[in-house]
């Protein structure tokens, strides 16, 4: 197969629309799904001309809409975000804080092996979006800048995405893009891979990586920052802490109500008896050993311990995630006029008990009452600042007896009571995959639907679930990788890569695509390298063999799913574009780990599939 593949019409638009595709997503002079979705249909409109007639089945075009691979994506993302609703994070948040201490060197290795592992099961865009959080919780918790873990995170979870097929885009269209009669990889063909990349990871920032992360003080959430708004619009400097008491302490036998009046602070939470109570009544009688978090002035937080007998801790621990700045903070709420509260005490009221509500203070006209708030009728017009968690203060939004002022807080619903629902079906997902026939897409779904009959997500929940961005720029240029190959396009580019190496071992010419791929990768997106470069190195492969080289084109194709995740250089894998902003971090600061891991993810992929297949 010596003789020169005469390059078509069809073939020159083709490449043309390559070229045009990569211009469009490196340049962003439109957003990447229009980019995507323009060329699927300047590939329609082109295969009007009448000496173009073969370039792409107009019947076919929308075809990747649904497409096994994007109805599978999509299922992924719906299962992952039910997952989140139960608070399966907040509980792994916790988890490695109380396994690891505040060690960076401890703490590294275990977030983001564990993000690593998470990801080999939600797709990467996903799993960064729920470690977000769990990794602004720990820094907070730690003192350790957020700069100094989100790259190890990131990078773990892109490697971790690796694990199983279902965990990044590439892997998941991998088998629809294969040609028909080529065997198709199995959800943990991939995993020995996935591993060895994860380790290697690891280990990395263990070692030489550490150095090499940056050290940038961002803004993120702690304890405290609850208080923030309280202290500018009020002059008070209120603080959180959390309060162990002692075994000869005064407060033991006492109420809440007669310790906020004596101390001049206020009892935001309790845990007694394995119960914990956010906003308790002031009534509660507490217990010996109780664990209290207390809200209050320094210095009368400083007389609180000496006098109750109690062992402050600056640190929130058993009460870090129900007081995070996620579930709870200040608030301002007002009386509005006809409020049947209007005549009727704080106390009198019941406010904790009643509406979850620790009153802080009382502005009314230009007065802030703190002193005697408990006991100070309410008029219309009062406006009360109040610590409290958020889903009480959603709640009083539909209640006419109040005016809910704050509007900038988290006013996501968590369902712990249904994690038992999202893991039942997320293992249900899994095994249908494992242990039968079904089509990916029909597997995953089967659990994405279980997941929102047994109410762990609505269903308008789940259409929020979904990345359309990512959806629609998949499909749209699914068709553009059927028109490289229905073309001839690959198969003509693949001899001219094989001319231009000569006799290049089977090693070389995978090396070289694996290369090429993630240099697609780095100024496009991984899906549209994946959607490009399968069918070009399946070619590659068989254009190979008819010249007497021992490379396999199953092989050729699983190097582009693996490697087209090889995104750590510069921010645009949509993981590390995510963690950015909350990083703090420019471009070059992802330079030195980027590169080294660019090398290491190269070095061990090729090895790893070599071994294995």
């Amino acid at each position: 197969m010596s003789e020169a593949l005469a390059i078509t019409p069809q073939m020159l638009v083709v490449m043309v629309l390559l070229g045009l595709t990569v211009f469009l997503f490196v340049s962003e002079i439109v957003r990447l799904d229009v980019a995507a979705i323009s060329i699927m249909v300047l590939l329609g409109l082109l295969s009007l001309i009448p000496s173009l007639e073969g370039l792409t089945d107009t019947r076919q075009l929308f075809s990747g809409f649904s497409s096994n691979a994007v109805m599978s994506i999509i299922a992924v993302m719906i299962m992952g975000a039910g997952l989140d609703k139960t608070g399966v994070m907040g509980l792994v948040a916790k988890r490695i804080l109380r396994t690891s201490g505040p060690r960076e060197t401890r703490i590294i290795p275990l977030l983001s092996g564990t993000a690593g592992l998470v990801s080999g099961f939600i797709q990467n865009a996903g799993a960064a979006s729920l470690f977000l959080p769990v990794v602004s919780r720990i820094s907070a918790r730690s003192g350790l800048a957020m700069s100094r873990l989100l790259i190890p995170v990131g990078f773990c979870i892109i490697m971790g995405g690796t694990l199983t097929l279902v965990g990044s885009s590439p892997l998941i269209l991998l088998n629809d893009l294969m040609p028909d009669g080529m065997a198709s990889f199995h959800l943990f063909d991939v995993t020995p891979i996935g591993i060895a990349l994860v380790l290697t990871g690891t280990i990395f920032f263990l070692t030489v990586g550490r150095r090499l992360l940056p050290h940038i003080r961002s803004e993120g959430p702690s304890g405290e920052s609850t208080m923030r708004y309280f202290q500018q619009v009020y002059g008070l400097d209120f603080v959180i802490r959390e309060a162990r008491l002692l075994p000869d302490s005064s407060l033991a036998g006492r109420h809440i109500g007669e310790i906020e009046r004596e101390y001049g602070v206020v009892i935001v939470a309790t845990f007694m008896h394995g119960e914990m109570r956010v906003g308790p009544w002031s009534g509660l009688l507490i217990e010996p050993r109780a664990h209290l978090a207390v809200l209050g002035q320094r210095e009368r937080l400083q007389e609180f311990a000496a006098g109750a007998n109690v062992q402050v801790v600056n640190q929130l621990d058993l009460f870090s995630e129900a007081l995070s700045p996620l579930k709870s903070g200040i608030a301002e709420v007002v009386i509005p006029p006809g409020s049947h509260l209007a005549g009727k005490t704080v106390t009198e009221l019941a406010m904790r008990r009643t509406y979850g509500l620790s009153v802080l203070a009382i502005h009314r006209g230009e007065e802030t009452i703190r002193k005697g708030r408990r006991d100070i009728p309410l008029q219309p017009g009062d406006t009360l600042a109040c610590h409290c968690a958020w889903d009480a203060l959603a709640r009083l939004e539909k209640d006419r007896d109040f005016v809910v002022v704050t509007s900038e807080y988290p006013h996501e619903e968590l369902r712990p009571q249904k994690v038992h629902f999202a893991l039942v079906f997320f293992l249900v997902a899994m095994g249908l995959i494992l242990f039968t026939d079904l089509r990916l897409s029909v597997a995953l779904f089967a659990g994405a639907i279980g997941m929102i009959l047994t109410g762990v997500l609505t269903m308008d929940e789940a259409y929020r679930a979904v990345g359309w961005r990512t959806v629609f720029m998949l499909a749209s240029l699914i068709p553009l990788g059927m028109a490289v190959q229905d073309t001839g396009t690959a198969s003509w580019m693949a001899r001219h890569i094989l001319h231009a190496m000569g006799g290049a071992s089977p090693w070389m010419l995978q090396a070289a695509v694996a290369v090429l791929t993630t240099l697609f990768a780095l100024v496009m997106s991984n899906v549209g390298a994946t959607i490009l470069l399968v069918p070009i190195s399946v070619h590659i492969a068989l254009a190979a063999q008819s010249m007497g080289i021992d490379a396999d084109p199953r092989v050729f194709a699983l190097t582009v799913g693996i490697v087209a995740s090889n995104g750590f250089l510069i921010p645009t894998n949509p993981v590390m574009s995510l963690f950015m902003g909350p990083g703090g971090y420019r471009t070059k600061d992802l330079l030195k780990p980027g590169a080294v891991m660019t090398l290491l993810y190269l070095l061990v992929s090729l090895t790893m599939i070599n071994l294995l297949f």
